[in-house]
C-alpha cells in the first residue's frame, strides 16, 4: 500500500526559528508554498488552525485555485459552526476543487484558547460534542432525504444538503488522550499522532485500533505520525544543522505555533494541558536521541506545543527512520521542516523519492515486478 506523504503550509513565513515581520496573509508566499508541495510530490497538505489565524477554508480554496493535483486537509474545530453548515462548507469546497478536501478534527485540548473563540465545555465535554457532530457531518454528506436529529449538543428538524462531497471526504482525527482513541477510533478515516519513539507509537496505534474495535468496525483507522525532519549531505552535517536550529529555537526569535504572543495562557514552565504535548515532553525527558534518528530536544526546546520532535541524518539515514513507522503500521507520513518553503522542496528531492522507492520496491517484490531506481540530485544549501 503507498504512504502518503503530508505537509503544511502557512500564510507567511516563519517557524520555531525565525519571524518575519508583516501582515499574517501574504497572498504570493502562500501559493508558492503551496506548489512547491505539489512540485515536491506530497499528496496532501494541512492547513492548520487557531483561534487567531486565517480561517483553514478559505486558505484551502486559494491554494487549490494555484494547485491541480494537490489534496487539501483543512484543520477543523467543531463546536464553533454548526455541523449542517460545516458539511455544507466542505462538500462545497470538495466540489469546486474536484473531490481534493480532507477534514482533519481537532478538538481541542487547551481551555484558554477554546475559550478565546467562546467554548466553555470541559475536554470531556468536548469531546462528547467531536462524537455527536462528526456523525451528524456523515449524515449529511451521505443522507439523500431530510432527516432530524435530537441529540445532547444538537438538534434540527428536517435537514437536507443539496450540496454532496464529489466522492467521500476522508476525516483526520489528532489526539492522544483515551477519549481521543475513543472517539477518533469510532469515526477517523486516518488516526494522527506526533513523532514519538517507536515502542511509544506503536502503543498508541494498539489503543486506537482497541479503540475501534470496541466501537464496532471492522476495518483500522489509517495511523499519520508526524515529523520535523532535518536533513544534511552528511551525518555530520545534519547535525551541525540541527544544532543551529536548536539554539535559534532557544533564542526565542521564532514565532513557534504556542509562543508566549499566540498562547498567553501557556506560563513557561507551565505543564501543557493537552496529552499529545505531555507525550512528546515525556519522551525528551528520557533522552534527546531514540531509535534510528529520532531528536526530542527541539519539542523540549519550544514547549512541544505542535508535532515538534525532529529526525536528523541523511536523506537515506531519515527516510531508513520513516519507513520504520511505516513496518509498525504507519500509512501517512506528515513532515514539515523549521526552513518550511526551502525544506518541502528538499524532501520532494531528496525524501519522498527515497521512501516511495523502497515501499514500491517492497511491493514489487511480492508481484516480480522490479522498481523503478531514483536518481539522487546534489542537497540545497538548506539542508547542506
Amino acid at each position: 500500500m503507498p504512504v502518503e506523504f503530508i505537509g503544511m503550509i502557512g500564510t507567511k513565513p516563519g517557524s520555531e526559528t525565525f519571524h518575519v515581520p508583516g501582515p499574517i496573509i501574504d497572498p504570493d508566499y502562500t501559493r508558492r508554498f503551496a506548489r512547491a508541495h505539489e512540485d515536491a510530490g506530497f499528496d496532501r497538505i494541512l492547513i492548520g488552525y487557531g483561534s487567531g489565524f486565517p480561517e483553514g477554508s478559505q486558505v484551502a480554496a486559494y491554494a487549490a485555485a494555484h494547485t491541480e493535483r494537490l489534496s487539501l486537509l483543512v484543520a477543523h474545530r467543531p463546536g464553533f459552526v454548526a455541523p449542517t453548515l460545516a458539511a455544507r462548507q466542505f462538500a462545497t469546497l470538495d466540489q469546486f476543487t474536484g473531490g481534493r478536501v480532507a477534514v482533519h478534527t481537532i478538538t481541542g485540548g487547551h481551555d484558554a484558547e477554546q475559550r478565546r473563540d467562546g467554548d466553555y465545555l470541559t475536554k470531556d465535554e468536548r469531546y462528547a460534542r467531536t462524537d455527536e457532530y462528526l456523525g451528524i457531518l456523515r449524515r449529511t454528506w451521505t443522507e439523500q432525504e431530510p432527516f432530524d436529529h435530537d441529540g445532547e449538543y444538537y438538534k434540527f428538524e428536517g435537514h437536507h444538503a443539496e450540496v454532496k462531497p464529489v466522492t467521500r471526504i476522508p476525516l483526520y482525527f489528532g489526539g492522544s488522550s483515551e477519549a481521543a482513541y475513543r472517539v477518533g477510533g469510532k469515526h477517523a478515516d486516518t488516526f494522527a499522532l506526533w513523532g514519538e519513539p517507536l515502542a511509544e507509537t506503536a502503543e498508541q496505534i494498539a489503543s486506537v485500533n482497541a479503540a475501534a474495535a470496541a466501537a464496532g468496525r471492522i476495518d483500522t483507522p489509517g495511523i499519520s505520525v508526524s515529523f520535523r525532519p532535518i536533513l544534511g549531505a552528511t551525518e555530520e552535517l545534519a547535525w551541525e544543522r540541527a544544532e543551529r536550529i536548536l539554539d535559534k529555537i532557544k533564542g526565542g526569535g521564532g514565532g513557534a505555533f504556542w509562543s508566549a504572543k499566540k498562547a498567553p495562557w501557556r506560563t513557561p514552565g507551565q505543564a501543557p494541558e493537552n496529552v499529545g504535548s505531555q507525550r512528546l515532553l515525556a519522551a525528551a525527558e528520557k533522552g534527546d536521541r531514540h531509535d534510528r534518528a529520532l531528536w526530542t530536544a527541539t519539542a523540549k526546546a519550544s514547549g512541544a506545543g505542535g508535532n515538534s520532535t525532529a529526525l536528523v541524518g541523511t536523506p537515506e539515514t531519515v527516510a531508513q527512520a520513516l519507513l520504520d513507522y511505516v513496518d509498525i503500521g504507519v500509512t501517512t507520513l506528515l513532515i514539515r521542516g523549521y526552513d518550511p518553503l526551502d525544506d518541502a522542496i528538499d524532501y520532494g528531492r531528496h525524501l519522498i523519492p527515497l521512501v516511495r522507492e523502497e515501499v514500491a520496491r517492497r511491493e514489487n517484490e511480492g508481484s516480480g515486478t522490479p522498481a523503478p531506481a531514483a536518481t539522487e540530485p546534489a542537497l540545497s544549501g538548506a539542508a547542506r
